[in-house]
């Protein structure tokens, strides 16, 4: 009940959410076509998330070890202004960003699916796993997600953001009143 409580706050407090990608947004497999390039799938829900999330007033932020024109095209997409990719050490790229945004751990989710993601816990209020992330991670999340990433995890935060907020019952109620991502 406690530690239920202890999420509740946090959630309250979140102004931006940094999600890695590989395994969070996409499904974390690597799919070939025909001229050898990666081909990553992203799931439409997580975007109509990230866009739910913006128009409430949180950041969204990308940081991705992986290096893809994928992914920057995603976040183009997603008008997200913040795409850290190729990154080594996501522990400094995470505290660069909070400096430059004048944000503490307090105000920051984290949403990751493997043991490298385990780097930012100093940095970040909340820490999220998807259904499908490493045993480790998910031990140490303070938010372990029913949905698995690259199917909708993000979304689930994204509800579960906006509920604690309150806009959550607006939107349930009237609708989404823009286009898809």
């Amino acid at each position: 009940m406690i530690r239920r409580l202890l999420v509740s706050k946090r959630l309250k407090q979140v102004r931006l959410l940094v999600c890695d990608v590989d395994g969070v947004l996409t499904d974390g497999g690597l799919h070939y076509d025909e001229s050898g390039r990666v081909v990553k799938r992203f799931d439409v829900r997580d975007g109509l998330g990230i866009r739910m999330l913006q128009r409430a007033g949180i950041e969204v932020a990308f940081l991705s070890g992986g290096r893809s024109g994928a992914i920057e095209q995603r976040a183009r997409h997603l008008d997200i202004r913040h795409c850290l990719v190729g990154v080594g050490d996501k522990l400094a790229a995470l505290q660069d960003l909070l400096d430059q945004l004048d944000l503490g751990p307090e105000h920051t989710a984290f949403i990751g699916d493997d043991l490298n993601d385990l780097t930012v816990r100093p940095a970040v209020g909340l820490l999220v796993s998807p259904a499908n992330g490493a045993r480790g991670l998910r031990r140490q999340a303070d938010l372990v997600l029913r949905q698995k990433g690259g199917d909708g995890a993000v979304r689930e935060l994204a509800e579960r953001l906006l509920h604690q907020r309150g806009h959550w019952q607006t939107l349930s109620r009237e609708g989404w009143r823009d286009t898809n991502s």
